[in-house]
C-alpha cells in the first residue's frame, strides 16, 4: 500500500508537470518591458511630478564585453551555461530560508529572472511563481543560452531609471557598454542585487555594502577562472559619475520623489523593480503651501545672502530641512537642497553629518525616563546642579573623557536648565554617564532614531551628538517629544493606487515611546532655550516654541531642532565641497566667523514656521512635569518697583559689551521702557523675564501668584527676575548659596556655588551653539 501510494503520488506529480508544461505558453512581453511612468501628487491631489520616461536601449550580446557578461554571471548565476533553466534545489532552499527567518532569498536562475522581467512581473504570488517555473522550462528548451542572457541584460533594472546594460553604462559611466572595463562591469552587476541602495552617489551610507558586493563579484570571477588573481589584485573600485536627473525633477521635486521612493522601498511597500514598472499613482503627505514656504524661508534667510564670488566659503553652504505634524506623523514639507538637478544628494535624508547638541535633550529625557541620579545620589531634574567647568573630567565612566565647552568657557556650578540654555558640554557628558550610555541610546531609539545610525556609540561622547542621524530622523525624534512621548511613525505616503486598486501601506499605530513626564519635562527646558538661551531667534515665529541648537565638530554643520505644539521642524546647514563631495567647515560662510544653530538655521525655522502656521492661533504647551522639575515655592520677599533699584542693590553690570540686550553675566530683553520693561528682563504689566546675572547664571521659570523665578543676585541680593507679585525663587551668586533669592549666608535654591568657582558669565554669541 505504501509503495502504491508513492507511485500514485509520483504519477500525479508527473502528470501535473506535463499538464503545466503543455498549458502554459510563452506569453508576449509584459508592460514592464516598456514600463510606464509613476505619478506623484501633493496631499491636495495636485501633481507634484512624474518620474520621467523609461530609459532603455537594447543591444546585441556581441556588443557586451565578455568580462562584463562574466561579471553579471558571477553576481547572479555562476553556473548559468551548465545548469538547467530552473533549479528546484535552490528554490526549495530559498523558500526554507525565507520561512525560517533568514531573510528573503532568490532561488531563481537567470532564465527565471529573465522570464519575470520580460514576460511576467515582479509581484510575489504563487500563481506568478508557477507560471515562471513552466515558462522558464519551455524557454530553456526552445532558446539558446546566449538568447536568454542577451534578453536578461536588456531587461534588467539597474537604478537611475536605466533599463538594460547599455542604458546603465550611460547612466553611471557616460559611455557605451562596449567601452566598459571589467571593474565597471562588476559594479553594474552589483547593482542588480539592490539597484537604488547600492548607488554610492545617491546613498553614500551604503558604500561599504556596495563595495563588499563588488568584491564578491570579482572574487567569483577569480573562482570561475574568468579573471586572474593578478588582475583581481590590480582592480580598484570604479567611482560612478554623478546623477543626471530629468529636467522635470528640478527644484525640490526631485528630492521629494527620491525620498518617497526610498520610503516605499525601505518600508517594503514595493521593491525597486516593481516600483520601476510604473503605473502607480502616489499621493504624498507633502503640503504644497508649506513646502513652498520652506523653500522660500531658506531662500530669503540664507541663499539670497550667499556670494561665492566674494566669499569662497559660500560655495560650501548646503541646507536641509524636514517638517512633521506630530499628531499624524505626516511629513508636510521636506527641503533637500537648492535644486535636485544641481545638488542631487538629499540633505534632508543623508546620514553623514553629526547632529551635535540637538542630541542633548535625549540624554535628559533618558534621565527622567529611568529615574536616574547623579554620582552622589541626587535625582536628575532641571534644577539639579552640575559642575560646568571646561574640560572637567567625567566621573564614573570606564574611560577618561574631559570634553571642551564651546569657546573653552567654564561656568562653575549650574543647574541642568541653565546648562541646556547654554548648551554646556561638560554637564551633559557627565549626565550621560550618570544615566548610562546604553539607556541613553535606548531612549533615542524609542524616540525615533534608527538603531543602525552611523557612529551611534553609547560612550559618554554620545551626549555631544557625535552620531550621524538624518534631518528627517531627528524630526521624527523631536515629534515624539512634542506629542508628549507618543510616537507616531512618520510617513511620506498617504495613498498608492495602480489600475484603481489600493496598495497596502505599513501599519503606523502610535505607541507611548517614553513617559509623558519625561517628554514634557524635556520640553519645558527646551522652551527655556528659546525664551532665554541659544534659540531666541525662534521667537520671531510668533508662536510658543521649544527647541535646541547644535553646532558640530569643526563647524561642519549647524542645527536648529524645534517645535510648537502642532508642528515640528528641523533645519540644518551643512558644509560640503561641491567638487569633491567632502565635508567642510563653515568658517567664514555668509561673512560670519562662526555659523551656529541659533543663527541662520533658527531664522529659517522661524520664517518657515510663521508662514506654515499663519492660519492658526498660537497654542501654549500643556505639560505634565516630573516631580521636582518646577521651581520651589518661597515666602514673600520685598522687591523694588519695576524699572528701579533699591539703595543697597548695585546697578546691573556693564563691563561686557552690549549685544542686543546681552550683558556681562546676564541676558536682558530690552531694558527700561515705558510699559514696564526693566533691566534684568522684559515685562508686560510688571512681569519680567531674565535671570542671568553678574556673579552667576540663573535660570528660573514662570511664576504664579506672586513668585519670582530667577533673578539677579550679587552677594545674595536679587534684582530683576520674573515677577507676578513679589516672591523670588532661584538665583545664583558669588559667595555661596541663596535661598529663594534672599541671601542668608549665601544660600540659594536654584543651585549652589562653592566659593564662587568658575567664570560664570554668558559667553559671546560666537560661542553659543
Amino acid at each position: 500500500m505504501l509503495l502504491g501510494g508513492l507511485l500514485l503520488l509520483a504519477l500525479l506529480l508527473g502528470g501535473a508537470l506535463v499538464a503545466g508544461y503543455l498549458l502554459v505558453d510563452i506569453p508576449p512581453a509584459n508592460a514592464a518591458a516598456t514600463a510606464q511612468s509613476n505619478v506623484y501628487l501633493y496631499s491636495d491631489g495636485s501633481q507634484l511630478a512624474r518620474d520621467g520616461e523609461v530609459n532603455r536601449v537594447n543591444v546585441p550580446l556581441s556588443q557586451v564585453p565578455p568580462t562584463v557578461q562574466e561579471a553579471v554571471l558571477a553576481a547572479e548565476d555562476r553556473d548559468f551555461h551548465s545548469e538547467r533553466a530552473v533549479d528546484p534545489k535552490a528554490m526549495v532552499r530559498a523558500a526554507w530560508n525565507t520561512v525560517t527567518g533568514k531573510g528573503k532569498q532568490s532561488g531563481s536562475t537567470i532564465t527565471q529572472q529573465y522570464v519575470k522581467n520580460y514576460y511576467l512581473g515582479q509581484e510575489q504570488t504563487v500563481n506568478r511563481k508557477v507560471k515562471e517555473f513552466f515558462i522558464a522550462i519551455k524557454l530553456g528548451r526552445e532558446k539558446s543560452k546566449d538568447y536568454i542572457l542577451e534578453g536578461y541584460l536588456n531587461t534588467s533594472y539597474f537604478g537611475r531609471n536605466a533599463y538594460g546594460i547599455q542604458a546603465a553604462s550611460q547612466a553611471y559611466y557616460g559611455k557605451d557598454v562596449g567601452k566598459l572595463t571589467t571593474a565597471e562591469g562588476a559594479y553594474l552587476a552589483t547593482l542588480l542585487n539592490s539597484p537604488s541602495a547600492f548607488d554610492v552617489i545617491a546613498h553614500p551610507r551604503s558604500r561599504d555594502r556596495a563595495v563588499a558586493r563588488w568584491n564578491y563579484v570579482l572574487d567569483g570571477m577569480v573562482k570561475k577562472k574568468w579573471m586572474t588573481p593578478a588582475e583581481r589584485t590590480a582592480a580598484t573600485f570604479p567611482e560612478p559619475g554623478r546623477i543626471r536627473p530629468a529636467s522635470g525633477l528640478s527644484g525640490q521635486r526631485g528630492y521629494l520623489v527620491e525620498a518617497v521612493k526610498d520610503y516605499i522601498t525601505e518600508h517594503k511597500v514595493l521593491d525597486d523593480k516593481t516600483l520601476a514598472e510604473g503605473g502607480y499613482r502616489i499621493t504624498t503627505t507633502i503640503d504644497k503651501r508649506r513646502q513652498n514656504a520652506f523653500a522660500d524661508a531658506v531662500r530669503t534667510e540664507m541663499t539670497d545672502h550667499l556670494d561665492p564670488a566674494a566669499r569662497p566659503a559660500d560655495r560650501l553652504v548646503r541646507a536641509g530641512g524636514a517638517s512633521i505634524d506630530p499628531a499624524t506623523g505626516n511629513v508636510v514639507a521636506l527641503y533637500g537642497g537648492i535644486d535636485y538637478t544641481k545638488q542631487y544628494v538629499n540633505n534632508a535624508t543623508r546620514h553623514d553629518y553629526q547632529v551635535a547638541s540637538t542630541f542633548k535633550p535625549f540624554v535628559f529625557a533618558a534621565a527622567v525616563e529611568n529615574g536616574s541620579r547623579t554620582q552622589d545620589g541626587r535625582r536628575i531634574t532641571p534644577n539639579t546642579v552640575y559642575n560646568g567647568d571646561n574640560k572637567r573630567p567625567v566621573v564614573g565612566g570606564r574611560i577618561r573623557f574631559d570634553p571642551e565647552n564651546e569657546g573653552q568657557i567654564s561656568y562653575g556650578n549650574i543647574t541642568v536648565n541653565t546648562a541646556t540654555d547654554l548648551s554646556v558640554n561638560t554637564v551633559y557628558a557627565q549626565m550621560a554617564v550618570d544615566v548610562g550610555g546604553a539607556a541613553v541610546k535606548e531612549t533615542a531609539i524609542a524616540l525615533g532614531i534608527p538603531e543602525n545610525t552611523p557612529n551611534f556609540d553609547p560612550g559618554p561622547a554620545i551626549a555631544l551628538g557625535t552620531m550621524q542621524a538624518s534631518v528627517l530622523d531627528m524630526t521624527q525624534a523631536y515629534a515624539t517629544l512634542a506629542d508628549h512621548g507618543r510616537r507616531v511613525p512618520y510617513t511620506l505616503v498617504e495613498k498608492i493606487t495602480k489600475d484603481g486598486d489600493d496598495i497596502r501601506l505599513p501599519d503606523r499605530a502610535p505607541h507611548q515611546a517614553i513617559s509623558r513626564e519625561a517628554a514634557d519635562t524635556t520640553t519645558s527646558m527646551l522652551i527655556s532655550v528659546v525664551d532665554n538661551g541659544t534659540g531666541t531667534a525662534a521667537l520671531a515665529a510668533g508662536h510658543p516654541a521649544a527647541g535646541k541648537t547644535g553646532t558640530a565638530e569643526l563647524d561642519r554643520s549647524a542645527w536648529f531642532a524645534a517645535y510648537t505644539p502642532d508642528l515640528v521642524t528641523v533645519v540644518s546647514m551643512m558644509g560640503q565641497d561641491p567638487d569633491t563631495g567632502t565635508l567642510q567647515s563653515l568658517y567664514g560662510a555668509l561673512g560670519e566667523r562662526r555659523i551656529g544653530g541659533g543663527g541662520y538655521p533658527a531664522r529659517i525655522w522661524a520664517a518657515y514656521t510663521k508662514t506654515a502656521l499663519e492660519a492658526s492661533d498660537p497654542v501654549d504647551f500643556d505639560l505634565d512635569l516630573q516631580r521636582g522639575a518646577a521651581p520651589p515655592q518661597q515666602p514673600d520677599t520685598p522687591q523694588p518697583p519695576p524699572g528701579s533699584f533699591s539703595p543697597d542693590t548695585p546697578a546691573p553690570p556693564t563691563d561686557g559689551p552690549p549685544d542686543g540686550g546681552r550683558t556681562d553675566g546676564g541676558q536682558t530683553d530690552g531694558g527700561r521702557t515705558p510699559d514696564g520693561r526693566t533691566d534684568g528682563g522684559q515685562t508686560t504689566d510688571g512681569q519680567t523675564q531674565g535671570g542671568q546675572t553678574n556673579g552667576g547664571q540663573d535660570q528660573g521659570g514662570q511664576t504664579q501668584g506672586g513668585q519670582t523665578n530667577g533673578g539677579q543676585t550679587t552677594g545674595g541680593r536679587t534684582d530683576g527676575g520674573q515677577t507676578q507679585g513679589g516672591q523670588t525663587q532661584g538665583g545664583q551668586d558669588q559667595g555661596g548659596q541663596t535661598d529663594g533669592g534672599q541671601s542668608t549666608g549665601g544660600r540659594s535654591d536654584g543651585g549652589q556655588t562653592q566659593g564662587g568657582t568658575g567664570l560664570r558669565r554668558r559667553p559671546p554669541a560666537d560661542y553659543l551653539e
